[in-house]
């Protein structure tokens, strides 16, 4: 006899494909399709790149083929419809959330208030929650519950808004992606990384070329890789040109499985302004390597034990950053030791904890 379903759960996503935020909504498709959930996910853009699970009703489609305000109402009834035709048990709302009027139809018409659950993935919370205390509570005040991907983003929220349907559930750690990192890489030489998006805005990458301009690594022959893609791609290069280190930064394209060069890097680096939960900590020293990261609003504090393993450091403060990339560089018992501890630090954040938070407010 074929053992039945548990509940049927519905992802909706902004896309399968970019940024951490979509990434991790994939591999939360994987987690619940392999528990015996029934999944579905709902695509708004038509951008499926990572790996998912699960029954998909890709809107973006339709977006491509008719994105005037009609087409945006066709969407909206066809989510609608997809919604009411299978009486989901939850729906899961991974998206960015923008614009009240439009959030009001989908919180109160399309969603069932208590079968929802909203997700903010960002300390810039205003991309998730409306910023109006008024409105903010109005539209997701009566959700089922409302998942942060760090405490400080569910603190946040709580003393803004006065939310009491709020849970904290951290980004897991992808188990495939331990065993997939290899041994060895292509022969890069020594060198640090940064991996991510190319959006300064957010990541701060040109913090990141400024600490290093300063540090002492350049003149050891350790590189500094940024790998990623994103708008930025040409302003950070020509940063790096300005400094007169273009023979000592290589920027490589975005890679959809980077653990190989993460695992032979000498440490990651995160500048970022702002975060949420960021995967590039977690998965960096899942694979041995130590961190060193700023201590920006979301995620870094409760990740990194500060030389133990890595080094949490002030952000926007490129003295500091080189300080810390030299020591980590330099003092061979404190790397010896962050590498050590660094696999261990973030058992907690395994496919099979974090599976066991979900199924906790998935009763």
């Amino acid at each position: 006899m074929v053992k039945s379903l548990k509940k049927k759960i519905c992802i909706v996503v902004t896309s399968l494909g970019g940024g951490g935020a979509e990434r991790s909504s994939a591999l939360l498709s994987k987690l619940l399709h392999n528990a015996k959930y029934d999944v579905h996910i709902v695509s708004v853009l038509n951008q499926i790149d990572y790996p998912y699970k699960g029954k998909l009703l890709n809107l973006g489609l339709l977006k491509d083929t008719n994105d005037t305000t009609l087409g945006r109402l066709q969407r909206l009834k066809v989510l609608n419809s997809y919604l009411k035709k299978h009486n989901f048990d939850y729906v899961i709302d991974n998206r960015t959330r923008i614009g009240f009027f439009k959030e009001f139809i989908i919180s109160r018409v399309v969603y069932n208030p208590r079968k929802t659950i909203y997700c903010v993935r960002s300390y810039n919370t205003d991309l998730y929650i409306n910023p109006s205390d008024f409105l903010g509570k109005l539209l997701y005040a009566s959700a089922y519950k409302i998942v942060t991907v760090s405490k400080a983003i569910k603190e946040k929220l709580r003393h803004k808004y006065g939310f009491d349907n709020l849970e904290t559930i951290y980004n897991p750690i992808e188990k495939n992606a331990l065993v997939n990192a290899g041994k060895t890489e292509k022969t890069l030489g020594n060198y640090i990384l940064f991996y991510g998006r190319l959006e300064d805005e957010v990541k701060n990458v040109s913090l990141l070329i400024e600490g290093y301009s300063k540090s002492s690594l350049h003149e050891h022959g350790i590189k500094l890789i940024i790998l990623g893609n994103g708008k930025d791609l040409q302003m950070l290069k020509s940063k790096a040109e300005s400094k007169g280190l273009m023979s000592k930064i290589e920027f490589l394209p975005f890679r959809q499985n980077p653990q190989n060069m993460v695992k032979n890097a000498l440490f990651t680096v995160l500048t970022s302004r702002y975060e949420g939960f960021p995967r590039s900590i977690i998965e960096s020293l899942s694979l041995g390597t130590p961190v060193i990261s700023v201590d920006c609003k979301s995620g870094p504090n409760e990740i990194i034990v500060n030389e133990q393993n890595g080094l949490l450091i002030e952000n926007h403060n490129p003295k500091a950053l080189a300080k810390a990339m030299d020591r980590l560089y330099e003092d061979e018992d404190l790397y010896v030791n962050c590498k050590s501890n660094a696999k261990l630090s973030v058992a907690k954040f395994s496919e099979a904890m974090i599976l066991k938070h979900w199924e906790t407010i998935l009763k």
